[in-house]
């Protein structure tokens, strides 16, 4: 049997593992069918997501894993005309598709991103590659707790051998869905780090990914208002425009 602890299974990072930023993508969605090509400012949320990766100083390569479903016919060609790798798999099995996945591409260090998070600051992304990649963590995120926006600039970033490990042991439905669920419910069998938002601009009862539409027409209303074409939407920049917009993540504060 094998035993999760961390003494077994240390990655230790080094500068020279390959960064490979895998984009979980898809077509179905019980509450916003379509919301992955759902238009921004002129382009699709997972072409902005791709653009906004693109600045990051640390990721190698940028592959998009989705299913092997007709329906996501659209993200496989997405992928192929901005000349972005793409991998299909199963449908329902997205360890699995995220296991061959970083296999086929020879991935030492996973970042794990969705297509329903359009808000990147790639600042916060290399942060966590660059945690990893100087220490011998197994998991670095900025999503254990809520200090960031739900959704904002959400990652993990896992060594392949941890990720390796669940793919062989894991087996339930909820890991079979989530990937890292079985890490962020027992952080202690593993060597985990966590960023956390500044104190003064840490907004954890904002939701910023798109979920439904109401989601998608506030995403809309942040991008109408902060994208620039060839840049990235900074995160202090949003806070400060959020902070003076309320209106527009309001209910969210209803809600929480």
């Amino acid at each position: 049997m094998f035993f999760y602890h961390n003494v077994l299974i240390h990655s230790f990072c080094k500068f020279n593992m390959t960064t490979v930023a895998i984009i979980q993508a898809r077509m179905g969605s019980n509450r916003l069918p379509g919301k992955t090509m759902k238009d921004l400012c002129g382009k699709p949320i997972l072409h902005h997501i791709i653009d906004f990766l693109k600045f990051s100083k640390m990721i190698e390569k940028i592959v998009i894993a989705t299913t092997n479903l007709e329906e996501d016919d659209v993200i496989d060609s997405l992928a192929k005309k901005l000349k972005i790798e793409s991998f299909r798999g199963d449908s329902e099995n997205v360890l699995e598709r995220f296991y061959k996945c970083a296999k086929k591409f020879d991935a030492d260090l996973i970042i794990r991103l969705t297509a329903d998070n359009p808000l990147i600051d790639v600042n916060i992304i290399d942060e966590l590659i660059d945690t990893c990649k100087n220490s011998n963590y197994d998991y670095v995120s900025n999503c254990l707790h809520s200090t960031y926006p739900y959704g904002f600039s959400t990652c993990e970033v896992i060594t392949f051998s941890t990720l390796t490990k669940l793919y062989q042991n894991q087996k339930d439905s909820k890991s079979l869905e989530h990937v890292t669920s079985f890490i962020t419910e027992n952080p202690h069998l593993f060597n985990v780090f966590e960023i956390k938002a500044p104190h003064n601009l840490s907004r954890p009862t904002w939701k910023l990914s798109v979920d439904t539409i109401d989601d998608y027409y506030k995403i809309q209303k942040i991008f109408i208002n902060l994208y620039k074409e060839n840049s990235f939407i900074d995160y202090e920049l949003l806070v400060k425009f959020l902070d003076n917009n309320k209106q527009i993540v309001e209910s969210d504060f209803k809600n929480n």
